[in-house]
């Protein structure tokens, strides 16, 4: 059997506020921008560069009880994990394009981390993980 988590849906306020920053600020790729008349909305995905498996669906709050979580999804935890080949490349464009990093990078024992908002609040971490980390051996 084979299964996979194809989307994780990101609630947020304003689809072009989210295209602009995760595609200016972050370098993601926008693989959907489509309109959905029949519910008056846009199915619009995106995904970081070189990436491939599960991509965001920048998921616009259409009822109030939705707008309370945006930038808070998880209660103040991370919430998404960016890995990257090249933690300090990343982590210097990042800095550049004006990116709020809350916690510093640091070396742990899984790799190289440090925690950044996103437009909303949402906290995310920047990891490099080690070659030998399980997850790290998943994606070589």
């Amino acid at each position: 059997m084979k299964q996979a988590i194809v989307h994780i849906a990101l609630v947020i306020k304003d689809y072009d506020d989210a295209i602009e920053f995760y595609t200016q600020k972050l370098n993601f790729e926008l693989i959907e921008d489509t309109y959905q008349p029949e519910q008056d909305k846009r199915w619009v995905v995106i995904a970081p560069p070189g990436s491939v498996g599960t991509t965001i669906l920048l998921a616009k709050a259409s009822k109030p009880i939705q707008e309370d979580f945006i930038g808070n999804q998880t209660g103040g935890r991370v919430f998404l994990f960016l890995n990257s080949d090249d933690f300090w490349r990343d982590y210097n464009d990042m800095i550049s394009t004006g990116i709020e990093f809350v916690r510093a990078p640091k070396q742990a024992d899984y790799g190289m981390v440090a925690v950044f908002k996103d437009l909303y609040g949402n906290l995310w971490d920047l990891l490099q993980l080690n070659e030998d980390h399980p997850i790290a051996r998943r994606m070589a």
